[in-house]
């Protein structure tokens, strides 16, 4: 049975995921285009990405740590709106024309991103340990409506800039302010109680050695739960990235490419709430084994797509559902098996692996692609599953009894 406090928690979260998503998602769509323009060189338009991804490892920890001391309610709070800070930096970098400017709010941005990643560890703080990966699943779905609504903002975004006097791509970043500071607004006024506090989970979360304290913490399947979740996505964002080039490259319109990338982010989130009904029904772990499976089938399907767009889309409409079902299991599995008083600190400590895992994929895909073509890209990410199905079968064989 849900308790009045958890629905509530649950609630607020979803609606701040569902407002801070669009401005992600806003944000998002823009940022090469933004560096690129700012720039005047398609060369330096794939730092956006390295420098969202990279902002929200850097922020991940000190929120972490923020919340193992004084809650998760200042912890997401400062997370939003130091995203709102970013993507106002971001604004000013295009009106400037300012490169350091722009990098420095895109590293800002990513923020938000850490706040969105940590409100589903946020979801888990309270709720039954039967229904942990439904209420982590809960939270990850609201995610979806943001992620579908804001690249759409893009057009709108640029009749804003147009009124306001500024550069249009910089239009988009404004809603992502409005977005991101609303969340934050929302979160500290309404996600009472605090998921932390109350529950003898919090622990002296001083920020010096924070990742030194949560090490001895993550072994056994918490190792394992760290280990899968970064693989995942580190195989998800390097097919995910160089898509559009292969798809591109072979002729695609680009609203065919977009529609490919939106189904992706559809398998992302769309059927969270069935995958962490699985993941409590029969276990995290055979969730996670199920996510590889998944993940395997998706990188045959788009390593061996050539000029079909059919099934380039399915490829990655199951890259994203692996991604989804994996990244959900492997959340519900940390959460049962870390002691409560370090939970936040190995929690911040797996999606700083996370980000960093999703950094070097998007960066090494690219390399990868250019050296052997989008099949060797596809066939490496496929190789990264089976030290993550080791690991999972070899920890469940672990937990057996002895006869």
């Amino acid at each position: 049975m849900v308790t009045s406090p958890q629905r509530r928690i649950v609630t607020v979260l979803s609606l701040v995921q569902v407002i801070g998503g669009i401005g992600n998602g806003a944000g998002l769509a823009i940022g090469a285009l933004l560096i690129e323009d700012i720039s005047g060189s398609e060369g330096w338009a794939g730092l956006a990405t390295v420098a969202l991804t990279l902002g929200a490892a850097l922020f991940t920890v000190p929120l972490s740590t923020l919340a193992a001391r004084r809650g998760r309610r200042p912890a997401l709070t400062a997370g939003w709106w130091l995203g709102a800070l970013g993507a106002g930096c971001a604004v000013a970098a295009a009106s400037l024309t300012s490169l350091p400017l722009a990098l420095a709010g895109l590293l800002l941005f990513g923020a938000s991103t850490a706040a969105n990643l940590q409100s589903r560890f946020a979801a888990a703080d309270r709720a039954e340990p039967a229904r942990i990966g439904r209420s982590i699943s809960i939270v990850v779905w609201s995610t979806t409506v943001g992620a579908v609504t804001g690249p759409n903002l893009t057009g709108p975004g640029a009749a804003v800039a147009d009124r306001v006097g500024i550069p249009q791509l910089a239009g988009p970043m404004l809603f992502s302010v409005l977005a991101f500071a609303l969340a934050g607004l929302v979160t500290w006024l309404f996600l009472r109680p605090d998921p932390l506090i109350g529950t003898g989970r919090r622990a002296d979360g001083s920020s010096h050695g924070a990742v030194r304290r949560a090490l001895p913490h993550v072994r056994g399947r918490a190792a394992v739960a760290v280990f899968a979740v970064a693989s995942s996505h580190a195989v998800m964002v390097a097919v995910m990235a160089l898509t559009p080039v292969h798809m591109q490259g072979h002729g695609s319109a680009l609203h065919i490419i977009g529609l490919t990338i939106s189904l992706h982010i559809a398998g992302m989130y769309a059927l969270s709430p069935v995958l962490g009904w699985l993941a409590d029904r029969i276990g995290p772990e055979l969730t996670i084994l199920l996510g590889q499976g998944i993940l395997v089938a998706a990188t045959v399907l788009a390593g061996t797509s050539g000029h079909s767009e059919a099934q380039i889309t399915a490829g990655l409409i199951l890259l994203g559902l692996g991604w989804s079902a994996s990244v959900i299991a492997g959340a519900a599995l940390l959460t049962r098996t870390v002691a409560p008083e370090v939970r936040p600190l190995v929690q911040g400590f797996s999606d700083l692996c996370m980000n960093l895992a999703g950094a070097a994929g998007g960066l090494l895909a690219g390399l990868v692609v250019a050296a052997f073509g989008f099949g060797a890209l596809n066939a490496a990410a496929a190789l990264l599953t089976i030290p993550v199905a080791v690991a999972v079968l070899s920890s469940r064989r672990a937990l057996r009894p002895v006869a």
